[in-house]
């Protein structure tokens, strides 16, 4: 239906979830079916755009239809099509919440409709006949919060092959690990060629009245900040007892995912492969960030290290992309969410086994992010900066020692892997700052200068 596919040209590239921004269309088709037959009728198509470098991206959109506009859905209107004379409105399924029951409906029942199938996982009771609410802040996803029970994550991206986020769930589920949320169910869509089927979409366990781990931690920031003569350890928002609970929390569901999932230890030449893909990134990001070039060849040096190291490392699943924003604390613990891996990855390479150390190197990072990003718009102030880094380093030991403690291994003495992947994902920030938030770019810059032994 060409009118529908001109729809998706104009509308999709505007929407937050939508990867390809900036890269021109060469072509878009879509199939699609019908979900839900009720008032509103709820559709489901898959889109595939490719673009002028012949790259092809499946995306899925849902669409609610109405006979008539609805004026407090104007922020999700996608389009109108002409039909024998009338139009009926197209509108994104997903902000429309009188067209988000039928997906717990049809999970609760194991539906198969069209080429989705729906698979309950059994554990737990899915509410059925509750509509769901947008969660506003998501990106490269869609999620919907069912009243306070459940929340469904919908991959927008299409990707052959069972979906991180659902696979490490499950293994995690199997273990009875307290530190994730329960998985009640996901949703399968066939692929079209015979290949293996994509993830749509996870059902999990709501996890009320919890709070978001970077909100935590950045009001510690600022509490440290009002204090004009107090340490980070006497401020009544000390935030390091949290940082330790939440290291045991990481090493928790890092011995989880090697007890229940595969393991191996790495080959001889893996950490030499390892450090020249972190090299060829940094080649390509001083291209991006000219400011990395002082640091380039201190930064080679530590990658180098790496691939001179006889560091023994188990190789296992891991998280992929740990960071406060990623964990929730409860009245009872931390809670880490979104085990995906980072979105803009190939999904086979996010299956791949990785280092622990890895989702180490992320949450360390994310405490220097917390630190500092109260700094970016301040002027300079050594005082500050100077309790920036007190805090960085209380909370930095505080969630090894707590990792440390919980799995019998210090994740942060002197391993030159995990530097490696901190510079690593340090010089990945540069990138994204220099793109999306330039004035953000002095809090990776100063991190690297520290990791290449320069500060």
């Amino acid at each position: 239906m060409s009118a529908l596919t001109d729809l998706f040209r104009d509308w999709i590239p505007q929407q937050r979830w939508f990867g390809g921004k900036g890269r021109e269309w060469a072509e878009v088709t879509e199939d699609g079916f019908f979900l839900d037959r009720g008032n509103p009728v709820l559709s489901v198509h898959r889109v595939r755009i490719r673009y002028t470098d012949d790259a092809v991206e499946t995306y899925l959109v849902p669409l609610s239809w109405r006979d008539h506009p609805a004026e407090d859905l104007e922020q999700a209107l996608v389009g109108a099509v002409a039909n024998e004379g009338t139009e009926t409105y197209a509108y994104d399924a997903m902000r429309d919440r009188e067209s988000t029951a039928p997906w717990l409906i049809h999970l609760a029942q194991g539906s198969a409709i069209g080429p989705m199938r729906f698979s309950p996982a059994g554990e737990g009771d899915i509410p059925e006949g509750l509509p769901g609410d947008i969660v506003s802040t998501e990106q490269s996803n869609t999620s919907l919060v069912y009243g306070q029970e459940a929340i469904l994550k919908l991959f927008r991206r299409l990707e052959p092959g069972l979906n991180p986020d659902v696979e490490i769930h499950d293994a995690l589920r199997r273990a009875d690990n307290p530190h994730i949320a329960a998985l009640l169910g996901h949703i399968e869509i066939d692929d079209p060629q015979g290949g293996d089927p994509a993830t749509v979409a996870m059902l999990q366990t709501f996890v009320p009245n919890a709070s978001d781990g970077w909100r935590l931690a950045t009001a510690s920031v600022r509490d440290l900040y009002a204090e004009g003569d107090l340490h980070a350890d006497e401020v009544g928002g000390d935030f390091a007892a949290d940082s330790e609970r939440l290291g045991a929390a990481t090493a928790s569901v890092h011995a989880d995912l090697a007890r229940v999932l595969p393991t191996e230890e790495a080959a001889a030449g893996w950490l030499g492969t390892v450090a020249q893909q972190m090299s060829d990134r940094l080649d390509a990001a001083v291209e991006i960030v000219p400011q990395l070039q002082e640091h380039a060849e201190a930064l080679r040096q530590v990658y180098a290290a790496v691939a001179g190291s006889e560091e023994p490392v188990v190789r296992q699943r891991v998280h992929g992309d740990l960071h406060l924003g990623q964990v929730l604390r409860t009245a009872t613990g931390w809670i880490i969410l979104d085990f995906e891996g980072e979105p803009a990855r190939a999904l086979a390479a996010r299956r791949e086994l990785d280092s622990p150390l890895r989702d180490v190197a992320g949450m360390l990072r994310s405490f220097d992010y917390a630190a500092r990003h109260l700094l970016v718009e301040q002027p300079e102030d050594s005082q500050r900066e100077y309790r920036a880094q007190e805090w960085a380093a209380r909370n930095r030991a505080a969630f090894c020692a707590g990792y440390s403690e919980a799995s019998g291994m210090d994740p942060c003495g002197e391993s030159p892997l995990l530097r490696a992947f901190e510079a690593d994902k340090a010089v990945y920030e540069c990138v994204y700052e220099a793109r999306n938030r330039p004035h953000w770019l002095m809090i990776p810059l100063q991190s690297i200068a520290r990791l290449a032994g320069r500060d």
